[in-house]
């Protein structure tokens, strides 16, 4: 006997549907100067790229900078196994891995890469911009990355091979291990699952592997969805950790050519458990928004780098109409700077025209404060007259146009924060709340009810402070 469904209130409102999201390999692709697609990014570029590689290969000194994440980390560890196939030495291959809050372009780096006096230099994973060559001393560089760029947005002299304008956009290890696995048969055995990471990382683990992306069946099968996702878990970890210990994840990937062994690493265990604790306290800040709904801002203090993990969080959970853009801002990670990571909602998603994050940041910052008054009536000049946008630097929203963040001065974020009108309430909720409605509403409130909103987010409101 089937039973009956249970009486619905009339009253009740109605759930409201979640926003339907295109599969990710479903991008519209484009198409190379032959008619082929253009993936994982311009022939050209993928030509001259395995050039570079298979010329290093040659015992050549080489030097391989990663960034400190899955995807960066997998990408250079495809690239060292590669190289040790095609006959380089292991003891040619050296890594450098930046200091917390360096960029691959501060001096300090450029310094500690060159005292390695390499030949060849790969940048991985990092973003680029117009620079300075990647070292002094002469040098061949390749840039292998998958963040928004133009082309003249890398260093001097340097070659480049990017995916951000070959959707679906490849992650930097699915474009690092396309270019290399036709240069060895090995390549696939060793390194398949290190794409897989890699793109695991960087796009989560619904991902299809459906044309243009690679048959990663056999790979799958022999090493399980369930095992590399919890392998760019504990890779993600020592990054996080306030001692930064990227050194770790590294050293756990150079030492296996299988996924199992990272998986039983007692360092990169404890760095996930800490910073599991440190998310689950930081991640029930409340949070603000601006007054037309299309900005939430949540402010923490973590010298752990939480701030990501937390933006992609409440990116799958927080779901308006209006919504546009999560953004989590760090205070604590390092003196003086606040380290944000912004996100669209998975609400937003499907919508046309696509949100840019980074289009809308600089637009915000492009806007201009009403200039403060002294007692007098006289307005006061700022100690830096220069516009927002230029004061916050080459560090304000970098990455991907779904995915941007920055590290910027204090004394700018708030200022940003203030162009955003961020906690500022609309006309419209200022008059709603004085409303008789509203109040007949409110004092309807079972005064006994504990499961509310702003309960969860009071859980640990000290993380914010």
């Amino acid at each position: 006997m089937k039973r009956k469904e249970a009486p619905t209130s009339a009253k009740s409102p109605p759930k409201r549907a979640r926003a339907e999201v295109p599969e990710y390999h479903l991008a519209p692709s484009v198409k190379d100067e032959d008619g082929s697609i253009q993936w994982p990014a311009p022939k050209a570029q993928m030509e001259r790229a395995r050039e570079i590689i298979v010329h290093a290969a040659k015992q050549k000194k080489t030097l391989i900078v990663p960034d400190k994440d899955a995807d960066g980390l997998s990408a250079g560890a495809i690239l060292r196994h590669t190289l040790i196939l095609l006959g380089l030495p292991p003891e040619l291959i050296a890594v450098h891995l930046l200091s917390k809050g360096n960029t691959v372009h501060s001096e300090e780096e450029r310094q500690k890469m060159a005292e390695h006096n390499p030949s060849f230099v790969f940048v991985i994973d990092h973003g680029s911009r117009a620079a300075p060559p990647v070292i002094d001393a002469d040098h061949t560089a390749l840039v292998i990355d998958h963040h928004f760029a133009t082309d003249a947005d890398f260093p001097k002299d340097s070659h480049h091979v990017s995916a951000c304008h070959s959707p679906p956009v490849a992650t930097s290890a699915l474009l690092t291990y396309d270019l290399c696995e036709p240069l060895h048969p090995g390549v696939y055995d060793r390194c398949a699952w290190l794409a897989i990471v890699g793109t695991y990382g960087d796009l989560g683990s619904t991902i299809k592997w459906e044309p243009p992306f690679p048959d990663m069946r056999e790979a799958l099968k022999k090493h399980t969805k369930k095992k590399l996702s919890d392998v760019v878990s504990v890779l993600n970890a020592p990054r996080r950790t306030a001692t930064y210990d990227v050194r770790s994840a590294w050293d756990a990937l150079c030492d296996t050519s299988e996924p199992a062994p990272i998986l039983k690493n007692p360092r990169l265990e404890a760095a996930r458990k800490e910073v599991s604790a440190e998310v689950e306290r930081c991640t029930h800040t409340a949070p603000k928004f601006s007054p037309d709904g299309k900005v939430a801002v949540f402010r923490i203090r973590s010298e752990a780098q939480v701030h990501p993990v937390i933006a992609t969080r409440w990116a799958g959970h927080l779901n308006s109409k209006k919504l546009e853009i999560v953004l989590v801002a760090n205070e604590g990670y390092l003196p003086g700077k606040v380290n944000f990571s912004c996100r669209i909602p998975r609400s937003a998603r499907g919508r046309e025209p696509p949100i840019s994050i980074i289009e809308r940041l600089r637009y915000y910052a492009s806007l201009s404060e009403p200039q403060k008054t002294d007692n007098d009536g006289v307005q006061t000049a700022k100690e830096d007259a220069r516009p927002l946008l230029e004061r916050l630097g080459e560090n304000f929203a970098r990455g991907h146009v779904q995915a941007s963040g920055g590290i910027v001065n204090a004394e700018e974020f708030d200022e940003l924060m203030r162009l955003m009108e961020i906690g500022v309430k609309s006309p419209k909720d200022e008059n709603q709340e004085q409303s008789p409605a509203k109040k007949k509403m409110k004092a309807s409130i079972d005064p006994g009810q504990k499961n509310t909103l702003m309960g969860y987010f009071g859980k640990t409101s000290k993380a914010g402070s």
